[in-house]
């Protein structure tokens, strides 16, 4: 049996790439092995966010020539899309393949089996307008299955390189994702995450159908517990959506919303389409339609021409809307990109003292967010085991308002609908005790 090992940098949408390009390889009758073991065919599925992940992409790719000299090197992802002669640069490399064109990976595969004449298979992004349809129908956790339903991005913020190696938006058939979702539930998934590059950005490109409808009809999938977007831009949300939210029992009351940078000005350097006024009013429609709801966001820190002035007023702002967490990143450089050119590039000692000042602020609110759900029941799936330090039993799982909880159970509750007791709140994980257990068949609880 032919072996092949993979190995992913970057994002959700990168992950949810490799595992699909994982069952075209299953259904030639691969198995597959670790990334550290001896393979027939290496995929490196690459990120170029930053120039760091181009760099790492490269370390990488020259781990896996040294680890099987004579292996196929398959190289796919954001990387692979926007500079492939250089990656066919790089000695031991056969195929480049971006992020397109995946569905033709194993006829590439095989000719290189027979003739090991390297293949650069990237063409223009730009002029592809059609969703790329790879599925997956399962997923190494038991609970949560990803759905992608959009490719490609049309904001061109002036940091970010991602249209250029995902192409322009392309949202998924609504027959294809509602096909999928079906097929997701009946193999045993409860929670569905759609996701994407731009996943907000679902139906731009189609006539009379949008992002609302799409969740209108998974609403109605018999068996769907949970739905849940993996993020979204403010600008996107609007009336039909707030309304979904305020009235589907299987929206998560957590939404990632990115704010990027909690000054006005500095947004719109950025080429960010909504100023700190307009989020912070979607964020209270959005509070008064989901009572309870976590909003988790994204925030760049230094930012080119960000003033000391500029970032305190962002901190003020973000503790105003009070977010249950931040994922911080400190502005890095992206060559070819309008930011990377501009002048004023802050110093990156004053980058790192700002990051660690926001990384506190988004702790503290973690907590005070976790704190509010004390003696309170919520709806956990557990995901994994998660030993306790008495060695009981113990099982992890988040609630639909994405907080993480451990409670006491064993491996059986896994993957199924648990009512949980929330008794102590931490930043990254809240202790519960088990309430019930709703049975997954019938959707009447059970007491335990």
């Amino acid at each position: 049996m032919p072996s092949v090992a993979f190995y992913t940098l970057g994002c959700k949408v990168n992950f949810y790439d490799t595992e699909a390009i994982w069952q075209l390889f299953k259904s030639e009758g691969y198995e597959q092995v670790d990334f550290e073991q001896t393979a027939d065919v290496y995929l490196i599925n690459t990120c170029t966010v930053t120039n760091t992940g181009d760099k790492k992409s490269r370390q990488i790719i020259r781990r896996a020539v040294r680890r099987n000299p004579d292996a196929i090197i398959a190289v796919t992802g954001c990387y692979a899309q926007t500079s492939p002669a250089e990656i066919m640069d790089i000695p031991g490399v056969d195929l480049v393949i971006g992020t397109q064109d995946r569905e033709k990976l194993m006829e590439y595969v095989n000719q290189l089996h027979a003739d090991r004449k390297p293949i650069n298979a990237v063409r223009n992004i730009m002029k592809t307008r059609a969703f790329e349809e790879l599925d997956v129908p399962d997923f190494a956790e038991r609970t949560r299955a990803f759905l992608k339903i959009q490719e490609g991005c049309n904001n061109f913020c002036t940091f970010c390189i991602i249209p250029w190696s995902r192409g322009l938006s392309r949202s998924r058939e609504a027959e294809s994702v509602l096909k999928q979702a079906h097929q997701l539930v009946a193999a045993g998934y409860k929670e569905i995450v759609l996701t994407g590059i731009h996943t907000g950005g679902y139906g731009d490109d189609m006539e009379n159908y949008t992002l609302t409808d799409l969740l209108k009809d998974l609403d109605k999938v018999e068996g769907l517990e949970r739905i849940r977007i993996s993020s979204i831009e403010a600008s996107q949300i609007d009336d039909g959506m707030i309304e979904v939210l305020n009235k589907s029992t299987k929206m998560c009351r957590h939404l990632h919303i990115p704010l990027q940078a909690g000054n006005t000005e500095v947004l719109k350097r950025m080429r960010r389409k909504y100023t700190t006024e307009e989020f912070a009013d979607k964020i209270a429609r959005i509070r008064q339609a989901m009572p309870d709801v976590a909003i988790t966001t994204d925030v760049i820190v230094g930012f080119p021409g960000e003033t000391d002035e500029q970032f305190r007023e962002g901190y003020e702002f973000m503790k105003q809307v009070g977010f249950s967490e931040m994922h911080v990143f400190p502005y890095s450089k992206r060559t070819g990109t309008p930011a990377a050119r501009m002048e004023d590039q802050v110093d990156e000692e004053i980058k790192h003292a700002r990051v660690h000042e926001l990384i506190d602020l988004s702790e503290k609110m973690q907590l005070e967010y976790a704190q509010q759900f004390v003696g309170q029941v919520v709806d956990v799936i557990p995901e994994r085991d998660s030993k306790g330090a008495s060695g009981q039993g113990k099982v992890m799982g988040y609630s639909d308002n994405y907080l993480q909880v451990v409670f006491e159970g064993d491996e059986s509750l896994i993957g199924k609908l648990c009512r949980v007791k929330i008794t102590e709140p931490g930043v990254n994980e809240c202790h519960g005790v088990l309430v019930r257990v709703l049975d997954e068949h019938m959707g009447q609880a059970a007491n335990m």
